[in-house]
């Protein structure tokens, strides 16, 4: 028996397929865990195909729990779901079991991170949500002031409700002030979450300090990479991380046409933008002088106005392999293995 499951946030609608590949059942449950377990307990162990989504961790995990193979299909990458011209929560729940029951690699399937991992990535975005709406915060503040014809000290984003408190004008207290003790409150709820962090680093993935060996990788971005890789044999070539985080080029190659494309952006948006981060430190004039930040700097020095942001993406993908191999091996990182180059040579690539 295969069962395809179309997950809808109210509502999810299953058609299960007989060993013959007619259509036995097509029943609706609601999107709960008493639905989802009333549809899946009690029946033999078949195989459950669903597409990735907000839901598919929970109900994947409560599958496997009852005794199912349980399969998350990539919709993205199946035209027939994600494409498909006539497109229904039959059609999608029938189409998921047909493809399942015919081969399981005609899904892409991808697999959930364990609940830990779950849980501690979540103290991650929280932490990036509350970035983002510090920063929009700060931004609005000091485009008011400016509509006015007037300016607010600079300052880092962390000392901006201290500094500028005291600099609104008179007139825009009213409607600034809170804001500004907003963005104050969101900088104290930041520095928490940098704290259990930094615990976590420390008592629970201690792992993450051969990650930390290499500058410009810190806390956030050490135990961001584990969390999201979750295993360090995950991968059977190194090389594969960098395909899996989304930083290398897409490809559309069609006889002698292979057009050069932009990276993919498949995979962790999170983690692919502290790599890229960390990139701009290692690249940047406070790097350290390292194999990586040379073979960086002789990248951006070839080609033309965009070498620049590809030489960043390109060590960001270079350096997510070296974590791996960091992280694998546990060895001691040494920043500068190769001889270094003349200076004018150096100067020259960069």
């Amino acid at each position: 028996m295969t069962m395809g499951l179309d997950v809808s946030d109210r509502s999810s609608l299953a058609v299960v397929l007989d060993a013959e590949g007619e259509v036995a059942e097509e029943i609706k449950v609601a999107t709960t865990e008493a639905g989802l377990r009333r549809l899946l307990s009690g029946r033999p162990a078949c195989r459950v195909a669903l597409e990735v989504g907000t839901h598919s961790p929970w109900i994947s995990a409560l599958a496997a729990e009852l005794g199912h193979e349980v399969i998350v299909a990539n919709a993205r990458k199946v035209a027939l779901i994600s494409q498909g011209g006539r497109k229904s929560d039959r059609v999608d729940a029938e189409a998921l079991a047909r493809l399942a029951r015919t081969d399981a690699r005609l899904l892409s399937p991808i697999q959930h991170r364990g609940h830990a991992a779950r849980r501690d990535l979540m103290l991650i975005r929280s932490r990036d949500a509350l970035v983002a709406a510090r920063t929009q915060l700060v931004n609005h503040v000091r485009h008011q002031v400016k509509v006015w014809g007037l300016r607010l000290p600079s300052c880092s984003t962390e000392a901006f409700a201290s500094k500028v408190k005291g600099a609104l004008p008179p007139e825009l207290q009213g409607a600034l002030a809170p804001i500004v003790e907003s963005v104050g409150r969101l900088t104290a709820q930041i520095r928490a979450y940098d704290v259990e962090v930094e615990r976590l680093c420390t008592d629970v993935y201690p792992e993450t300090a051969r990650l930390r060996q290499v500058s410009g990788v810190g806390a956030l971005t050490a135990l961001g990479y584990v969390l999201t890789l979750e295993s360090p044999t995950r991968f059977k070539r190194g090389r594969n991380v960098g395909a899996y985080l989304g930083l290398v080029p897409r490809r559309h190659e069609s006889g002698d046409h292979a057009p050069e494309l932009r990276i993919s952006k498949a995979g962790d948006k999170t983690l692919r933008r502290l790599l890229v981060s960390a990139s701009h430190y290692i690249l940047g004039p406070f790097g350290p002088d390292t194999d990586l930040r040379r073979w960086g700097l002789g990248l951006a020095g070839r080609g033309g106005k965009t070498a620049k942001k590809r030489a960043i993406v390109a060590t960001a993908r270079k350096l997510s392999v070296l974590l791996l191999a960091l992280w694998r091996s546990g060895a001691i990182y040494e920043p500068q293995r190769a001889p270094r180059q003349p200076a004018q040579t150096v100067g020259a690539c960069a």
